[in-house]
């Protein structure tokens, strides 16, 4: 796989960080996660090709064992504010001395500098302060977070592996790591670089919610169908856009111009009618195939069940029967090859302590005094 040989020592946290790790981890890095003492299992549930070693940060010994692995490592992913590694005696300026090709990835909602950097936050907070939450929602109500996917994972767990990428490739030259500071405030801005580019085109001049991709226009919105399911449409080019008239059985020389935002509302009213008289598998009958861009709002019970998706293998199940997405992009010669279940908690602890030459002796003094943990017995249960 593509990222065989790197090994990558992951502090547990939640949502951001984990994708992050499993991202690599599913294209063959080898991830060590550190877990807490008495965690009762994996919140993340994102944790797939992953192992698990059990240690407490919080004391000296520990944080000692995680500094041996780093030692080793050649990217560390740790999810705090600013100043809790430090804290630990884990800062980078402690494991770069100890480790200088080590890659530092620090993945937090504010960044590690700013009057932010320090406080609690969340998805919606993040999203907020980048200035995208004011940009999403429908006209004349609140804006919306569309759930926790945008600052957690677009602009925190992808674009902190991207980092890491970048970082990996660079020492290919230079021989030298270096910290990679991962705001999801400023990642989820950057994504978001084409709202901020096309800010003078005029296609944002409405209020939200009343533009041309935001939900404004009957031709790019959803519509509930008479069995109460959806159908998204996007016919935006008038190639498409006539199609979709013809599939919707109307004619395009008895209608407003497509770009006449006065009349959107009452287009968007007839289309929704229209809509509204047939169940979704007869809308799919009727645009399948075309290029109206009009395709089914699919449930995650039908997604993997879905003609196109079925071809391409783009679902996978795991040992638990569990469905999830099959690793992305698809790499021709060095595909992804998911691991079929998630670790659990300490499972690996002596089997990793070992090979970083940690000594049994070693092992079974800090097993004593509980500074690590360790969990074969449920593993094999």
């Amino acid at each position: 796989m593509a990222l065989r040989g790197v090994c990558v020592v992951e502090l547990a946290g939640l949502a951001p960080g984990p994708l992050c790790g499993m991202i690599l981890a599913d294209f063959g890095a080898r991830v060590v996660r550190v877990d807490r003492p008495g965690a009762g299992g994996d919140l993340s549930h994102l944790s797939r090709g992953k192992r698990s070693l059990v240690a407490d940060l919080r004391r000296r010994r520990g944080a000692a064992v995680v500094r041996r692995l780093c030692a080793r490592a050649d990217v560390l992913l740790e999810p705090f504010r600013r100043g809790v590694m430090e804290k630990l005696q884990l800062g980078p300026e402690i494991l770069l001395k100890e480790n200088p090709k080590l890659i530092y990835a620090r993945l937090s909602g504010f960044g590690h500098s700013g009057r932010f950097s320090t406080v609690a936050g969340h998805d919606i907070n993040y999203l907020a302060l980048s200035g995208v939450l004011s940009k999403l929602g429908r006209s004349g109500e609140n804006p919306y977070a569309p759930l926790n996917l945008l600052a957690d994972f677009g602009g925190g767990g992808l674009m902190c592996a991207l980092g890491i990428m970048m970082a990996l490739f660079e020492r290919t030259r230079s021989g030298k790591g270096q910290v990679i500071d991962a705001s999801m405030v400023e990642g989820t801005a950057y994504l978001s670089s084409f709202l901020w580019k096309t800010q003078k085109t005029g296609l944002w001049e409405q209020p939200r919610g009343e533009n041309l991709l935001d939900g404004g226009a009957p031709f790019y919105t959803t519509y509930r169908t008479a069995d109460g399911e959806f159908m998204a449409v996007g016919a935006l080019e008038p190639q498409f856009y006539e199609l979709l008239i013809k599939g919707l059985g109307l004619k395009s020389d008895e209608l407003p111009s497509q770009m006449s935002m006065s009349e959107w509302p009452q287009m968007k009213k007839k289309f929704a009618d229209i809509f509204a008289k047939k169940t979704k598998a007869e809308w799919c009958q009727i645009f399948d195939g075309t290029d109206a861009c009009v395709t089914p709002v699919l449930t995650f019970e039908e997604v993997a069940h879905h003609g196109h998706n079925k071809e391409r293998g783009s679902f996978i199940t795991d040992g638990e029967q569990g469905v999830s997405p099959r690793p992305a992009p698809l790499l021709s010669n060095t595909p992804a090859i998911p691991s079929k279940r998630d670790p659990f908690v300490g499972e690996h602890t002596e089997e990793i302590l070992k090979e970083f030459g940690v000594s049994q002796e070693e092992i079974d003094q800090l097993m004593s005094d509980k500074i690590i943990e360790s969990n074969k017995l449920k593993a094999n249960l």
